[in-house]
């Protein structure tokens, strides 16, 4: 028995053409094993298919889409940022009985708020950089005082991420900041190396890390550094032991405290003092050409294998039914 995937991608954010690649990508890649379907979220919250819209207006065509939601096996989320990652999609799955890759709703909710990934890294010991959270309602207020970096408290692909080094341009990062959310949060610069580490959850439930990868970018690593190819990535980036061994305790710290599943990628600073966080991304870019996909092929992993093992992982901890499925497979 083959198991149905339905792949769910674009969004009502940012970042919808990032998860529409994404989505197209991992779509490709299952093919190779399982029964695929599609569904696209327009960005004013219509759902499709590859025929159109499913019905017509956002209520009933979210209806239809719960019944495909209902006749498959497991989703595999592609819709990156809020109304997607944030836990949107992992709660209506949870409402619908079917199973999910990836995380659920709460490590999903967590995850994408950086002031409270922050508060939790901070009680488990994971070190993140100082920093203050503000209301986009009082930004003309706020005054300089020396550099820092303005970012939206829920938003992905470092959209509205500026860094601020006068007066004029921390009213310009704030203004930006605000487009995204009505949270804000500003802190100071850490100047250090940016080094990835992707987190994997198998079907076993046992955890293991891909070869950390290095970001080499000038300046702040914000949305358009981030897709117009100036940034270089180095995999395996060039650690010490120690260095490496420091970076995947705090990963897998996070991981766990957030009770995350299938695969995150946890983002930090190194300094000389050891590893700062920066974000954890529960829903990672998943193009071929992405951050985690290019960390496990380092470690010989396909981008296919990888799709496919995120799915596994999803079916041996899902719904029961999930569950028995996955067990008829390994015994075929």
């Amino acid at each position: 028995m083959i198991p149905r995937v339905l792949v769910v991608g674009g969004g009502q954010n940012a970042e919808h053409e990032v998860s529409r690649a994404s989505a197209t990508a991992v779509a490709a890649a299952l093919r190779e094993h399982y029964r695929v379907s599609q569904l696209t979220i327009r960005r004013d919250g219509v759902w499709c298919d590859d025929s159109g819209p499913l019905a017509p207006g956002v209520a009933r065509s979210l209806s239809v889409a719960v019944s495909r939601i209902g006749d498959v096996d497991v989703v595999f989320p592609a819709v990156h940022g809020v109304l997607g990652e944030d836990g949107t999609l992992a709660a209506l799955c949870a409402l619908a009985g079917t199973t999910l890759v990836g995380s659920s709703l709460g490590a999903g909710a967590v995850g994408m708020d950086k002031w409270v990934t922050k508060v939790v890294a901070e009680a488990i010991g994971v070190r993140t950089a100082p920093g203050r959270i503000i209301h986009a309602r009082d930004i003309a207020a706020i005054t300089f005082e020396r550099p820092v970096v303005v970012k939206p408290v829920a938003s992905g692909s470092s959209y509205g991420v500026t860094l601020a080094e006068d007066a004029a341009g921390l009213a310009e990062a704030l203004r930006v900041a605000a487009n995204f959310d009505s949270r804000i949060l500003v802190e100071e610069p850490i100047h250090a190396r940016e080094v990835d580490v992707a987190v994997l959850r198998d079907a076993d439930g046992a955890c293991w890390m891909a070869p950390a990868l290095e970001i080499h970018a000038s300046g702040v690593f914000d949305t358009d550094t981030k897709y117009d190819g100036s940034a270089r990535f180095s995999v395996p980036a060039d650690l010490t032991e120690r260095e490496l061994s420091a970076l995947q305790r705090d990963a897998l710290r996070i991981f766990d405290a957030l009770g995350c599943a299938g695969v995150a990628r946890v983002d930090f600073f190194l300094t000389a003092q050891g590893p700062v966080l920066n974000e954890i991304n529960t829903l990672p870019g998943l193009s071929p050409a992405s951050q985690v996909p290019r960390m496990f092929a380092a470690a010989g992993v396909s981008y296919a294998e990888l799709t496919a093992r995120l799915v596994r992982a999803a079916l041996a901890s899902g719904t029961p039914q999930s569950a028995a499925l996955m067990s008829r497979l390994r015994n075929e």
